[in-house]
């Protein structure tokens, strides 16, 4: 069974389908394709249906990314199906335990920057759907950051589940 991670920020299409993107791309070049199902979505569903914002397909395209992506909204149901749940920020955070239906659902839950020991004190990816696009660019930098630390972190889930 694969190890399940869905990325969540405010209306998944800007931060959530760029980690998105970007920790498939570390799944698929670790040679986890399989082993790891990566997805997306968002607290709410103001965007639901549409495609990733425009810019964070140039972002991404521009640094080597696919980006093929539909925005939808986390469902309180899918944590039993989910094994980590990805925060973007605290706002994020605290939104998806209030709605788990368990505390062990709620322990999913973690915010993507604990997974980068360089991250400043501040937890949070900023959102930067309404500035210009070096806030899209910082974006992609700081999920960079963290998605190694995160392929590690789900690697020894991967492997206890192999053992």
């Amino acid at each position: 069974m694969p190890y399940r991670v869905c990325f969540v920020c405010t209306g998944n299409i800007c931060r959530s389908p760029m980690a998105e993107s970007v920790f498939r791309a570390r799944v698929e070049e670790a040679g986890l394709d399989g082993l790891i199902e990566v997805d997306s979505a968002g607290t709410g569903g103001w965007h639901e249906g549409d495609g990733a914002d425009p810019r964070t397909i140039t972002v991404l395209e521009a640094n080597g990314y696919a980006s093929d992506h539909t925005a939808r909204q986390f469902q309180a149901s899918w944590f039993s199906r989910l094994d980590l749940v990805i925060a973007l920020d605290s706002g994020h955070l605290r939104d998806l335990r209030r709605l788990a239906p368990t505390p062990a659902d709620a322990e999913k839950v973690r915010l993507l920057r604990s997974y980068d020991p360089a991250a400043s004190a501040d937890p949070d990816v900023p959102d930067p759907y309404y500035g210009r696009m070096d806030g899209f660019e910082e974006c992609l930098e700081m999920v960079e950051s963290a998605s190694d630390g995160l392929l590690a972190a789900t690697l020894e889930h991967v492997e206890g589940r192999a053992a």
